[in-house]
């Protein structure tokens, strides 16, 4: 497996002006691979528990306040 460059060489690219520039009507070239971006693993899914705990918490407080409220109207 190469860890070079995966970028055209534009000394060899043809349809490039000197210094790499595209001239108009020309399709630039096509960038490299990026098969060696990012994590080298599937990232969790869903999501924790304490932050769901945390939530659903905050939720309960505040229906329970919003029911005092109206019950002492």
């Amino acid at each position: 497996m190469s860890t070079g460059n995966p970028d055209p060489d534009p000394r060899d690219t043809p349809g490039l002006e000197p210094g790499g520039g595209v001239p108009a009507g020309e399709t630039p070239p096509a960038e490299g691979s990026t098969s060696e971006a990012g994590p080298r693993h599937a990232p969790p899914r869903g999501w924790a528990k304490g932050p769901l705990i945390a939530i659903v918490t905050v939720a309960v407080v505040v229906a329970a306040f919003f029911l005092a409220y109206a019950l002492l109207l």
